[in-house]
């Protein structure tokens, strides 16, 4: 059996860990979760860790007292770090790191900048979308009218700000740490997906972000990934 099980919900942050996994080609235990109706992880993964949130990695090995307890790991960018520090002694995904490097400083630029910038808003405008889809229909226009003004006033500039940065860096660079994919790619892609959800992104203004998810999506490792864990639809 092996020693990394990792416990994934459809439409989440753990589609990255699943890339990942098989971008380095480990051997792992996959369990797939559902969302409930509301959109919400189901309760089944609080029994995984009490975050009731995804991702979860399980890992054996790290209790020295016990190897054979599995440890629980969450939180997109630490399992990350932690596979890059356990298995990719060759730095295949990820560069040396060396505070004078322009790559590790762009690597772990965009590892950072995924959670703490990016993602926020997207998260909100995907909030208010459910809100209005799941309203009842005599209130759905009050609900409309609300998510209207909350991004028109909240939520839309920083989506943009954070697009035109992203748009910027892919105009120079084929990969976020440069010339190579590495893990801060897959790391921003959840970002991308979310961004390009529903109406998509404008072909024209976001053309070296969109030939950038191309390259992404045609990844043997990130196809074997949809094939076990599902395509991202938000």
């Amino acid at each position: 059996m092996s020693d990394l099980h990792l416990h994934h919900l459809e439409n989440s942050r753990s589609f990255r860990i699943l890339w990942l996994l098989e971008e380095l080609g480990l051997d792992y235990q996959l369990t797939r979760y559902e969302r409930t109706k509301s959109y919400l992880a189901p309760k089944s993964l609080e029994r995984v860790h009490p975050s009731g949130k995804s991702p979860v990695l399980e890992v054996a090995g790290l209790n020295h007292k016990d190897p054979e307890q599995k440890t629980s790991m969450i939180e997109s960018g630490h399992i990350i770090d932690y596979l890059m520090v356990k298995y990719d002694k060759e730095n295949m995904f990820h560069p040396k790191v060396d505070a004078d490097s322009q790559a590790w400083r762009d690597y772990d630029f965009w590892m950072h900048y995924s959670e703490a910038s990016a993602m926020p808003a997207l998260v909100m405008r995907l909030v208010f979308s459910k809100v209005v889809e799941r309203s009842p229909a005599v209130i759905k226009p009050i609900a409309k009218g609300i998510q209207k003004q909350v991004e028109a006033s909240m939520i839309n500039k920083n989506i943009t700000t954070a697009l035109d940065l992203i748009e910027e860096k892919l105009s120079k660079d084929q990969w976020f740490a440069g010339k190579e994919f590495s893990a801060a790619d897959v790391q921003m892609g959840f970002v991308i997906e979310a961004a390009n959800s529903r109406a998509g992104l404008d072909e024209v203004r976001y053309y070296n972000t969109l030939n950038w998810l191309k390259r992404c999506q045609g990844r043997s490792a990130y196809r074997a990934a949809v094939k076990k864990g599902g395509k991202l639809e938000f």
